[in-house]
C-alpha cells in the first residue's frame, strides 16, 4: 500500500507538467487552429526566466574581508552581492533564496509579451494553412529557441534550487497510518502540484466567469458569429495566446528545481504533451488535464521494479501505447468534440 501510494504522488506530480503544458497547447489549438510544435520551447524559457532572475539577484560585487585568509594567509576576497547592500544581509539572503517562486512574478509579462509576438510575427502568417506546414514552421522556431539558450546559457544543466525551507522531505506515512519514513515526499513536488491545480483552475475561471473568457469560448465555437457581432476576435485570440504562453512558462519556472533547466528540455516534454493533447481530446480544456494526471500516474506505476521486470522497457512506450489504443478506439480523444481528428 505505501508503494502504491507512493506511485500515485509520483505520477501526480509528472501529470502536473504534463497538464499544464497540454493545458496551454489546447488553448492554442481550440482558439487558432494551430498546431504548435514550439510550445515545449516556452516551457522551457520559462524555466530559463528563473535562471536569468536568480543570476541577476545573485549579481556581487568583490571585497576583501580582513578577518579571513587563504592558505598563503593572505586577506580573503569575497563576493558580496548587491542585495545585502540594498536590503541589508538577513533579507538580502532571503530574497536570493526565494528566487524560484520569485520568478513568477518575472516571467508573467515577458512569457506573454513572447507569445504575443510569436503570433503576430510568425504564427498568423499560417492560419489558413495545412498542419503539416503549421507543425514543420513551428518544430522550426523550437529549434532555433533551443540553439539560442544554448549559446547563451550552455548545454550543461543549470542547478536552480527551491528556497531552503522546501528543501526537506515531508512524511506522509505518518498521517496515513503506516510507520514513520515509509512514505517520504519531496516538499516541493506537493508545492509543485499545489501550484498547478491552483493555476489550472484560474485559467478555467478566467474562461469560464470573465466577460473575456465568455467571448473566447464563443469565438472557439463559431468564430465567424462572434466577429460578426462587431467583436476583435483576432485580437482575444492574440491574447489567449499569450496567456498560453505564460501557462507554460509558469510550469516550467516551478519546474525548475525538480529537473535542473537545460537546452533540450522543452524537446523532452514536447512529444509528451501532444500525446496527453491527442488523448484527451484536440481542443478540449478538461480532456487536457485529464489526460495529463492519467497519464502520469499511468507511467509512474509503469517505472515500478516490478513492472519493468515483467515487461521490460514498458516505462518507456507505456504512453505512448495508450496513445495508439486510444486513436484506434476513439480518434477524437477522451473527452474531444465529435468530429475532431475523426475525418
Amino acid at each position: 500500500m505505501d508503494q502504491f501510494i507512493l506511485q500515485i504522488l509520483n505520477g501526480l506530480d509528472k501529470g502536473s507538467a504534463y497538464a499544464l503544458i497540454a493545458l496551454g497547447l489546447t488553448l492554442i489549438f481550440g482558439t487558432l487552429g494551430v498546431v504548435n510544435f514550439a510550445h515545449g520551447a516556452l516551457f522551457m524559457m520559462g524555466a530559463f526566466c528563473a535562471v536569468t532572475l536568480s543570476r541577476l539577484l545573485t549579481l556581487s560585487r568583490t571585497t576583501v574581508d580582513e578577518t579571513r585568509t587563504d592558505f598563503l594567509g593572505n586577506p580573503l576576497k569575497v563576493e558580496v552581492p548587491y542585495l545585502h547592500d540594498i536590503f541589508g544581509e538577513s533579507l538580502g539572503a532571503s530574497i536570493i533564496d526565494w528566487a524560484v517562486p520569485l520568478s513568477i512574478l518575472f516571467a508573467i509579462p515577458i512569457m506573454i509579451g513572447i507569445g504575443v509576438i510569436m503570433e503576430r510575427g510568425l504564427i498568423k502568417h499560417f492560419y489558413s494553412r495545412p498542419h503539416a506546414d503549421q507543425i514543420l514552421v513551428t518544430f522550426g522556431l523550437a529549434i532555433v529557441i533551443q540553439e539560442i539558450i544554448k549559446y547563451y546559457f550552455g548545454a550543461n544543466q543549470i542547478p536552480t534550487p527551491a528556497p531552503e525551507a522546501f528543501t526537506g522531505s515531508f512524511d506522509f506515512g505518518t498521517i496515513l497510518g503506516f510507520e514513520a519514513n515509509k512514505i517520504i515526499y519531496p516538499y516541493w513536488r506537493i508545492i509543485y502540484f499545489l501550484f498547478s491545480m491552483v493555476l489550472i483552475a484560474c485559467v478555467f475561471a478566467f474562461l469560464q466567469f470573465t466577460t473575456f473568457g465568455m467571448v473566447v469560448r464563443a469565438g472557439m465555437a463559431d468564430r465567424e458569429t462572434v466577429g460578426l457581432l462587431g467583436i476583435n476576435i483576432d485580437r482575444r485570440f492574440t491574447i489567449m495566446f499569450g496567456i498560453a504562453a505564460a501557462v507554460a512558462g509558469l510550469a516550467g519556472v516551478m519546474y525548475t528545481p525538480i529537473n535542473p533547466p537545460n537546452y533540450h528540455m522543452g524537446m523532452d516534454f514536447l512529444v509528451i504533451s501532444f500525446v496527453v493533447v491527442v488523448v484527451g481530446g484536440m481542443g478540449s480544456l478538461p480532456g487536457a488535464v485529464l489526460a495529463g494526471f492519467l497519464l502520469g500516474i499511468l507511467e509512474s506505476f509503469a517505472s515500478l521494479q516490478a513492472v519493468i521486470e515483467a515487461v521490460p522497457g514498458i516505462n518507456q512506450i507505456i504512453i505512448y501505447l495508450v496513445a495508439i489504443i486510444i486513436l484506434l478506439t476513439r480518434p477524437r480523444g477522451l473527452m474531444g468534440r465529435k468530429g475532431v481528428m475523426e475525418d
